[in-house]
């Protein structure tokens, strides 16, 4: 004697708990993705500002060459820009991390990032890191 069961035929679709899981993994993956451009756009912003002060700081040296008794605390952007790299028409400005444009401060050697009132700008925390200052 035969007995018959009856048929079952396996999904042909995703389940409720699969698609959530599958939803979930994909916004994990895009949170981790968003968080590491950000931390990269920060270095991008801080790598560009240490090349700028690098550029002040070499045109600051090749002055002072030319110019041994000048005191470093009287210099001026004018005086500095014939002896920029490239020809530059003007001192580099800075961005910060939040968007504001900052000035060089050329009074000082090496240079700093004026972050107004007499405070230099470096979100790093660190001045040996190259990055928002020329490092020592």
């Amino acid at each position: 004697m035969k007995t018959s069961f009856p048929a079952r035929f396996p999904s042909k679709g995703f389940t409720l708990l699969e698609m959530t899981i599958v939803i979930m993994v994909m916004l994990a993956l895009m949170g981790t993705g968003l968080f590491t451009f950000r931390k990269m756009d920060e270095w991008k912003l801080g790598r560009v500002a240490s090349e700028s002060l690098r550029s002040v700081y070499t045109a600051q040296r090749m002055y002072l060459a030319d110019n041994p008794t000048f005191a470093v605390a009287s210099l001026t952007p004018a005086l500095l820009i014939p002896y920029m790299p490239n020809n530059a028409p003007a001192i580099p400005t800075v961005k910060t991390l939040t968007g504001a444009t900052l000035n060089i401060s050329v009074t000082a050697s090496p240079p700093v990032i004026d972050a107004g009132g007499g405070n230099k700008y470096d979100p790093s925390g660190s001045n040996t890191d190259s990055l928002w200052d020329v490092g020592e």
